[in-house]
C-alpha cells in the first residue's frame, strides 16, 4: 500500500499540470480566433482631387481570408453639383510582415455610375490602395488613399472608423 501512494501522486501531479495547460492553450487559441475572425464593418469621409475634386461619403467591410488578407468591398457616394455619381469598389488588402500591422496595401475593381438629367455613364477601372489602421480594439480608425485608375482617373483620400 505504501508503494501506491507517490506512485498515485506523481500521477496525479502529472495529471493536473498537464491539464492545465492544455486548458490554458485552449484558452489562448479561442481569444486569438475572437479576436481575429469575423468581418469589420465601417463608414469613412474622403475628399477625391480630381474633376474638380468632390466631397465624399461612404461604408466598406472587411472580411479576412487568412490573417493577412481581406476581402474589403466598399461604396462611395460623391457629392457632385447638378447630378449623382457614385462606385462600387472590390478590393483586396494585404497587410504585409511589419511589426504592428496597421500598414497595409491593395486593389481590385471599381464600378462606377454618373447621371446628370436624363443622361447616365457607366465606367469600369482598378484601385490601388494603400492605408494605415489602428490593430487594437473593437473600433479601428483608419486613413486609406486610393488611385482610381479608369477612363476619368482619379486620386482619393479617405479617413474612417471600423467595428467589429
Amino acid at each position: 500500500m505504501n508503494r501506491w501512494v507517490p506512485r498515485l501522486l506523481v500521477v496525479l501531479l502529472l495529471l493536473a499540470l498537464t491539464t492545465s495547460t492544455a486548458d490554458a492553450q485552449r484558452r489562448a487559441r479561442r481569444r486569438a480566433i475572437v479576436t481575429q475572425s469575423g468581418p469589420r464593418y465601417g463608414a469613412h469621409l474622403g475628399y477625391n482631387f480630381d474633376n474638380g475634386g468632390n466631397a465624399l461619403l461612404g461604408a466598406q467591410l472587411s472580411w479576412p481570408i487568412v490573417p493577412a488578407l481581406d476581402l474589403y468591398p466598399s461604396f462611395d457616394y460623391y457629392f457632385v453639383s447638378g447630378g449623382s455619381l457614385w462606385s462600387l469598389n472590390f478590393d483586396v488588402k494585404y497587410r504585409p510582415p511589419t511589426v504592428s500591422r496597421a500598414w497595409y496595401l491593395g486593389g481590385g475593381l471599381n464600378w462606377s455610375h454618373a447621371s446628370a438629367g436624363s443622361t447616365s455613364n457607366s465606367d469600369t477601372g482598378l484601385n490601388l490602395l494603400t492605408g494605415l489602421e489602428g490593430r487594437r480594439g473593437r473600433t479601428r480608425p483608419y486613413i486609406e488613399g486610393k488611385f482610381i485608375l479608369a477612363n476619368n482617373s482619379s486620386f482619393q483620400i479617405v479617413v474612417g472608423l471600423s467595428w467589429r
